[in-house]
């Protein structure tokens, strides 16, 4: 995602959650540079969430994650007010939530949010269609409207033929896909889920972690999920935020997570992860340079590949689209039979994609004699993968596991 250029959807300033009767001596305790446990033994405060700061933008998945009692839970729930923040600001599209009165915040909720419970909080009498389209009847949404809808969102989520079912009915995953189809009914701009895969078996948890991901590539929400997993937040999350002790102790895309933890706490936390399976393609490609355009000739290709001391060379058109690679001994050929580059373009080449998994790569790279070409969905080049940086990058995740093998 390119959010150089985007402005946050959500916008969370300065936000602080205490539960308890006495949340001004709290915060002013925090000011002062008090634990949260030594608050709670003074005051008999609990210090939930202190000093939030964070950005979520437009059509990303936002991991929230972190151990039980680190927080992440009662973040997610201040962002639809199910619990009241102390002090700060969250901005929806510019609109605190934090100050709405009711009826505001009933909008809000009906129009902007959605939200996904661990527990499926469905309706047990009501059918699968009709839990589906519950949010649309509270908004006083004509009925044929309203199950149009909901069939077209059940469908969405792999659940036609059930829409008559009733919850007992059904298994754990089939539960979770009607509240995602109950969140998605009402088109929110927010997608709020909490620990939503946790109550299931691993298989069904891995299923509906992959439905996901294909539903978030077709309608590409924005999604605020909370869990305690750190391989279900490396395998969905565009960003990560690790949470301790109710504050956010980094911010980061899964490999800065992995490659660059901000201090013991995160090292420790993500110890023993096979970069391998999380590190892509990206992560690991070198610049594509040099590289020569389709029209030129052979002579300028022999002369890039003696610069820079390179035996081969990507051919691309002037928008950088991969159209194949030249080797060193054709373009000599070609110079002295005043062939184009066209003609000696070798064009069956090894190419992935900039979310292809180093894991991945392992095999490709082995058996090429060529390097790896690295494209966007365009097909334009952006990168090229040699021996040199995957063992690179195999190299720093034996480090780690040995690492945590010593510890």
């Amino acid at each position: 995602m390119d959010q150089e250029n985007q402005k946050p959807k959500l916008i969370i300033r300065s936000l602080y959650k205490i539960f308890g009767t006495r949340p001004a001596t709290a915060l002013s305790l925090l000011k002062k540079g008090k634990s949260k446990q030594e608050i709670l033994e003074e005051t008999g405060q609990t210090v939930g969430l202190q000093a939030i700061d964070l950005d979520v933008f437009d059509g990303e998945v936002f991991v929230v994650m972190g151990l039980s009692g680190s927080g992440k839970s009662t973040l997610l729930r201040c962002l639809n007010r199910l619990i009241p923040p102390t002090s700060g600001k969250i901005l929806l599209d510019g609109i605190d939530i934090a100050s709405l009165d009711e009826e505001e915040l009933r909008e809000v909720r009906r129009k902007k949010l959605g939200m996904v419970f661990q527990n499926f909080a469905l309706l047990p009498h009501r059918s699968v269609i009709e839990n589906v389209a519950f949010g649309l009847e509270i908004q006083e949404i004509p009925e044929h409207e309203r199950l149009k809808k909901a069939k077209q969102t059940i469908e969405m989520v792999g659940l036609s033929g059930y829409e008559e079912s009733m919850p007992d009915q059904l298994s754990g995953g089939m539960k979770q896909r009607v509240g995602l189809a109950r969140a998605l009914a009402n088109d929110p701009d927010i997608l709020l889920m909490d620990e939503a895969f946790s109550a299931l078996d691993p298989i069904i948890r891995a299923e509906m972690q992959d439905e996901l991901i294909d539903l978030q590539n077709a309608l590409n929400k924005t999604i605020v999920f909370v869990t305690h997993d750190l391989d279900e937040a490396l395998k969905i999350g565009n960003r990560i935020a690790l949470m301790k002790d109710g504050r956010i102790i980094q911010v980061g895309t899964p490999e800065e997570i992995l490659t660059a933890p901000a201090d013991d706490y995160v090292a420790r936390f993500v110890a023993g992860v096979d970069l391998t399976r999380v590190l892509t393609a990206e992560g690991v490609m070198k610049p594509p340079e040099p590289i020569i355009w389709l029209q030129s000739g052979p002579r300028v290709a022999l002369k890039l590949m003696e610069e820079h001391g390179i035996s081969s060379i990507f051919a691309v058109t002037r928008g950088k689209v991969l159209m194949g690679l030249i080797v060193a001994e054709d373009a000599v050929a070609a110079a002295k039979a005043k062939k184009s580059l066209e003609e000696i373009l070798i064009t069956d080449i090894p190419v992935t994609t900039l979310e292809t998994p180093v894991h991945d790569l392992i095999g490709l790279v082995a058996t090429s004699q060529y390097p790896v070409a690295v494209v966007d969905s365009c097909r334009r080049l952006r990168g090229v993968i040699v021996r040199g940086s995957l063992l690179g990058a195999l190299a720093a995740s034996d480090e780690s596991n040995e690492k945590e093998g010593g510890a």
